[in-house]
């Protein structure tokens, strides 16, 4: 999408500047010729109230599972796009990682232990937009992403 986050991939920078700018950073893990990644561009974002409700409240950067650019953890560590799918066990496109509100004390954390939420797979238009208004109102404080998912089903 054309307004998703031009990066310098500096995971925390990037985090930060989001916070500044009253929003929360989304990875969208991608894979050229996906069939879901596709939807999700073409279904979900064609979507006026998607599209207008992430664009206001996130910064979404996109991210190649088997991707070369080099990428700055929150833990400093710098590595190709596709080592750091590894090391946060993202095997599946598209994969959506959700981060705490700022990057402060994610170095200590082990990698999954750093996200808030995180969607695997497609996901149909509703459900698509209810994952991002659970991260938006913080639901993730209360309960999980599927409990979150059925009461607003």
């Amino acid at each position: 999408m054309p307004w998703f986050l031009e990066s310098f991939l500096e995971l925390a920078d990037d985090l930060d500047s989001a916070a500044d700018n009253g929003k929360r950073l989304a990875v969208m893990w991608e894979l050229r010729g996906c069939p879901y990644c596709r939807d999700t561009h073409l279904v979900n974002f064609a979507k006026p109230e998607i599209e207008d409700f992430v664009k206001e409240r996130f910064d979404v950067l996109q991210l190649n599972i088997i991707g070369a650019r080099e990428v700055t953890d929150f833990d400093g560590e710098r590595l190709p796009e596709k080592r750091l799918a590894e090391k946060y066990g993202v095997r599946f496109t598209p994969t959506f990682q959700f981060f705490p509100e700022r990057a402060a004390g994610l170095a200590a954390r082990k990698p999954r232990e750093r996200e808030v939420a995180r969607a695997q797979g497609y996901l149909q238009p509703a459900q698509f937009l209810a994952m991002f208004k659970f991260v938006s109102e913080r639901a993730y404080e209360k309960g999980s992403l599927a409990d979150y998912l059925k009461a607003n089903s």
